[in-house]
């Protein structure tokens, strides 16, 4: 088992990116995505404890923006209203200068699932927070330096 050498490795988060359709958001300040698991009991003859496999996968996240603009009412407020499901492409960057390495990862056929049209308060700034789902990802650059 490898052991980082300085806590400089630690990756922050001030190097993330994303982008939406291949466009920069830089407005986006906190974007999670996590893929979890769906499970079915499996019964051994002869053992009293049940098992597990693994039958499919949901993959879900979240991703907060500074209220900057309206993008996101441009991009999909008429299209639901009229029925379309719309869908994107998301990729997730997280790239520290000082880390043993970048990360990058594709979500595809994400789906917001709410769009929020207006949120404020007063003497806070603005942030816009949205969850959403996606059906598949390819990992397109890893940190993997320690397992060489």
């Amino acid at each position: 088992m490898s052991r980082f050498d300085s806590a400089k490795r630690v990756m922050s988060g001030t190097w993330g990116e994303v982008w939406f359709d291949g466009d920069l958001v830089s407005e986006v300040d906190k974007f999670s995505a996590k893929v979890t698991y769906n499970k079915s009991d499996i019964g051994r003859n002869g053992e009293m404890g049940i098992d597990t496999k693994v039958t499919s996968y949901k993959g879900t996240g979240s991703v907060r923006m500074h209220k900057v603009n309206s993008r996101m009412i441009h991009l999909i407020a008429d299209e639901i209203r009229n029925g379309h499901d719309v869908r994107f492409t998301f990729i997730g960057k997280l790239a520290d200068p000082d880390a043993y390495g970048s990360e990058r990862i594709r979500y595809k056929n994400v789906s917001l699932d709410e769009l929020t049209l207006m949120d404020w308060e007063n003497n806070q700034p603005g942030v816009i927070e949205t969850p959403f789902t996606f059906t598949d990802y390819e990992v397109l650059d890893s940190v993997d330096s320690i397992y060489e």
